[in-house]
């Protein structure tokens, strides 16, 4: 049946009778309307990987190569038939070149918590009643997924499908050998966004301008207590969010650990207007939650001090009033009061994560308030804080739970097991 057939019979079909009434649809228009464009996938004929060869990024560790591209729309379209970047799906090139002695698994969880499989992402382009071009749609998504494991001494190339990074992808890599873990992260640029500054030279740029690097435990402290507490509106005459946050370790790691939770970059509008340090922050990540509403966001900016060679990154952490069920029309979403708990989560991610060397708290340069309280934020918000940081000290190698070291510099932990005994005496009292 022709396209063209198709088309005249559903004109004819919809055309109004004389009495008024839409003429009953023949079975030859019916079947068009179910089947036309909607079955028109054919399997792609150039599915060659070598322009995304030519721009990927690169890094070498333990004997394994791993290179990635992500997928322009003119990529899927050429490689997949089908604009997968239209679906909310995100697909990376990913080689690994296994020159050790074990055999290796990609571990896709580790690239993206909410990752996509190949087949489901098939499903978004399935037609009805074209059960024949659906199979061939799956076996094709399928073939060029990437594949596990990686044998040794071989080479392996495959798509893995992530959700949207915009500018800058912040890859991580877990490759899963014998009772170990290659981990890798990349930052491959996303061809259909604006290009933007890579990442980690926003980080070396400000790190290399560092006026003290301290390898005294104490030290160090003293000079986080004395950050400022919060940032500022562009003329810093209005206190921002809280800085409750401070991570120490190179960004590669950081970023790491944030991906294996869900954390992508999504930097908005409302963004920019905080400031520290004069400038707007360096990197921003949201974990999204339902409906693509951000769960919670990081605000990271690097800090004008290092701590043993390392990067310190002064941290605003929140999440929007209303959490998961906030309303956003793209407008600046205010902070929740309870600033705390967006601290604490991100702990406790962050254990989860694997990368998580040492804990500490540390006071925060005065930004504490009680609930009955509360200070302003920039944007209308208020919150109540302990006053208290969190200090994370962060780690390529995935750690256990049980490896984490606690510092006690405030001994929060123990305040608030205390605090539990002291409430439980008194309500049996």
């Amino acid at each position: 049946m022709t396209r063209r057939r198709c088309l005249l019979s559903r004109r004819r079909a919809l055309r109004p009778s004389r009495s008024g009434y839409v003429t009953t649809l023949p079975v030859t228009a019916l079947l068009c309307l179910v089947l036309t464009a909607c079955a028109s996938w054919q399997p792609p004929l150039d599915v060659d990987d070598a322009a995304l060869r030519a721009r990927a990024v690169s890094a070498t560790t333990n004997g394994v190569r791993l290179s990635a591209s992500v997928l322009s729309a003119e990529d899927s379209q050429r490689m997949f038939g089908a604009n997968i970047n239209a679906t909310g799906v995100q697909p990376v090139w990913i080689e690994v070149d296994n020159k050790t002695s074990q055999m290796l698994w990609l571990l896709r969880s580790g690239t993206d918590p909410d990752y996509f499989s190949p087949l489901e992402v098939a499903w978004a382009f399935h037609a009805a009643l074209a059960g024949e071009t659906n199979a061939q749609l799956d076996e094709h998504f399928d073939a060029l997924g990437f594949q596990n494991p990686i044998a040794p001494g071989a080479t392996q190339a495959g798509v893995v499908f992530a959700n949207p990074h915009k500018q800058t992808m912040l890859l991580n890599v877990d490759l899963l050998g014998q009772r170990q873990i290659i981990p890798f992260t990349l930052f491959p640029p996303v061809p259909d966004d604006a290009p933007d500054e890579q990442v980690i030279d926003i980080v070396t740029r400000f790190a290399e301008t560092a006026a003290n690097d301290f390898h005294d435990e104490t030290r160090f402290r003293v000079a986080l207590e004395q950050l400022p507490c919060c940032a500022t509106g562009d003329d810093a005459s209005v206190a921002g969010d809280p800085l409750n946050v401070v991570m120490v370790g190179e960004f590669t790691d950081i970023a790491a650990a944030l991906v294996r939770r869900g954390y992508r970059r999504d930097r908005r509008e409302f963004d920019e207007a905080q400031r520290l340090f004069q400038r707007r922050p360096d990197i921003v990540v949201r974990k999204a939650g339902q409906g693509g509403v951000p769960a919670a966001w990081m605000r990271m900016w690097v800090a004008p001090l290092r701590y043993q060679g390392e990067p310190v990154f002064l941290v605003q952490v929140g999440r929007p009033v209303g959490g998961r069920f906030a309303v956003t029309d793209g407008r600046d979403l205010a902070v929740h009061p309870d600033v705390d708990e967006a601290r604490n989560l991100l702990v406790q991610d962050l254990l989860y994560s694997g990368g998580l060397g040492k804990l500490a708290f540390a006071t925060g340069g005065g930004n504490s308030a009680s609930p009955d309280r509360l200070r302003t934020s920039r944007g209308g918000g208020s919150y109540y804080s302990d006053g208290l940081r969190a200090v994370l000290f962060m780690v390529t190698r995935p750690l256990a739970l049980s490896e984490v070291q606690i510092l006690e510099w405030v001994p929060y932990l123990k305040q608030r097991e205390i605090d539990v005994i002291k409430n439980n005496e008194h309500s049996q009292d």
